[in-house]
Formats: structure tokens, sequence, C-alpha cells
């Protein structure tokens, strides 16, 4: 597993489009240090970004991660605790774990959130969708980003 992602590492840059959003992107080793799009001032907050990150309705990452700030019930422990993801990963690191970790480790049960790839299993309703859209990964990197232990 070890060489697999230090092959992934040693690719100097990919470029990754959306057909579905048509946000393209650049992928440069293990991180996608551009933001997908642009936030509003309204919409570029660590609580909108929280709100992703715990309602069901969108990434419910709470579902298998924890966070020890965080005031919600039931927080996962099967992905690693996030406490201080924001002194272990650089934004660009964590877009690109959000958009698809499969890209790093294959074997990875995260779910791509944003790429439309290899998805299974789908409702007819949310074939070609991605889970979440860029404004909500854009958030999602802004709050974890904010999480220094």
């Amino acid at each position: 597993m070890r060489a697999s992602c230090f092959a992934v590492l040693l690719i100097s840059s990919v470029s990754y489009a959306d057909m579905s959003s048509s946000v393209s992107y650049e992928a440069v080793n293990d991180s996608i240090p551009a933001p997908l799009i642009a936030l509003s001032t309204d919409q570029a907050t660590a609580a909108s970004g929280q709100a992703v990150f715990v309602e069901r309705e969108a990434g419910h990452c709470v579902l298998c991660h924890q966070v020890e700030s965080l005031n919600a019930p039931f927080q996962g422990d099967l992905g690693p605790a996030l406490s201080d993801v924001g002194l272990r990963l650089s934004a660009g690191q964590i877009r690109f774990r959000l958009v698809d970790p499969s890209r790093l480790n294959p074997n990875t049960i995260m779910p791509s959130y944003y790429t439309t790839d290899h998805l299974r299993q789908l409702p007819d309703k949310y074939k070609g969708q991605p889970v979440l859209d860029a404004r909500q990964i854009e958030q999602l990197v802004i709050y974890l980003t904010s999480l220094k232990g």
C-alpha cells in the first residue's frame, strides 16, 4: 500500500474536470492547491463548513469522524479524528481528500464527495452528480483548516 501511495505522490500535475458542474481543477501531488470556486463573504465561514460537516443532507462527515470541540451527538470513529487536521494538512491537501480520496488510497472507504467517476449503487436520480457541490467542498475546507486542536 505504501508503494501505491508513493506512486500517486510522484505525479507532478494532473488535471481533472467534473462534467456535472464544469469546474475543472488541477491536482499537484497530494493537493488541489486552488479553490474549486470563489465563495462570497457570507458563504466563506467556518460555521457554514461546520454545517456541511454535521448535516445529514450534506456531507454528514460526523458519522465517521470526530472533532473534540464540536457539539454534535454520535460522532464516529471509523475515520481519523479531525480535531487538529488544520495543523496536519494544508487546505489543498484537505480539498484533495474531499474531492476524491481514492486517488490517494484506492482501498479507502471514504466517499469521493466531488467526483462522479467510479461511483456505484446509486439511484438513477443521483447518477452523474457529485455528493457535494464546489461551494460545499470549499466550505468544508474552511472549516477543517480552522481545526487546530
